[in-house]
């Protein structure tokens, strides 16, 4: 079933982590911030939404370093019942599709709670002082690959934050498969 986030709730500061990253080291937030801000986008390796855009997400994040917004992966997903989104699944496509950006496993899935993170994908774009700036969407794909000329909302969006500090007010959410939660003990 697909889910989407709310609105951007403009200013609402990033919660720091420490998270596992498939690379074998251990990150926070602040040790990977950019200088012009930053996008943590809670993605995972099953969901055909994510998929069907990881190209894409590869090159923003990559167009993106280049303005000073650093990119963060984090899947939250619990890999029991999603056995695709295990640590070694994740490790896998990381290098398999030589992401430009660390991926992070959220095992206990704290920080997708502190983000209030709804489905995958869902991107957060902060400015420097790591404020909201964008809760939206990449481009207009869904669960299939859309035209590679579609507007590149998400890439626009950071580029206006790293330029002025502020996202714009019209945003259109993501759309996603919802963050597979863990039963409650």
């Amino acid at each position: 079933m697909a889910a989407g986030p709310d609105v951007c709730n403009f200013g609402w500061k990033a919660p720091d982590f420490a998270l596992p990253g498939v690379d074998g080291g251990t990150h926070s937030l602040d040790a990977l911030r950019g200088g012009s801000g930053t996008l943590v986008a809670f993605i995972c390796n099953h969901c055909p939404y994510v998929k069907a855009i990881l190209d894409k997400i590869i090159r923003d994040a990559a167009d993106l370093k280049d303005l000073g917004i650093a990119t963060i992966a984090i899947c939250s997903n619990d890999a029991v019942t999603y056995p695709e989104d295990s640590f070694d699944k994740m490790r896998a496509l990381a290098e398999a599709q030589a992401f430009p950006f660390v991926y992070l496993h959220d095992e206990d899935q704290s920080v997708a709670r502190a983000y209030d993170a709804v489905c995958t994908p869902d991107f957060f774009g902060f400015n420097a002082d790591l404020e909201l700036q964008y809760r939206g969407r990449l481009d207009a794909s869904r669960a299939s690959p859309g035209p590679d000329d579609l507007r590149r909302d998400l890439y626009l969006a950071m580029k206006q934050v790293a330029e002025t500090g502020r996202g714009p007010q019209d945003q259109i959410p993501s759309m996603g498969c919802s963050i597979k939660w863990k039963a409650a003990a």
